[in-house]
């Protein structure tokens, strides 16, 4: 695999990341499926940026009646 490749790859999650954290402050709480259906990419790039955010500390994770739901902090 080409570093260019990689570096896209790396550059799409950041932007699905941001589309992420947009569609939460304005949605939030939501499960990780109804997050996957709702954002208009790949559901394993949308994963990739639930992470990223994940471990920057930007979102946080509930426990909800039948699953877990995600939101963003609340710093």
């Amino acid at each position: 695999m080409s570093a260019e490749i990689e570096s896209h790859e790396v550059e799409s999650i950041g932007v699905v990341a941001g589309v992420v954290w947009k569609y939460l402050s304005e949605h939030d709480p939501v499960t990780l499926s109804k997050l996957s259906r709702e954002i208009d990419a790949p559901r394993d790039l949308v994963m990739q940026a639930v992470g990223w955010l994940g471990r920057e500390g930007k979102i946080e994770f509930q426990k909800g009646a039948r699953s877990k739901l995600i939101s963003l902090t609340s710093e």
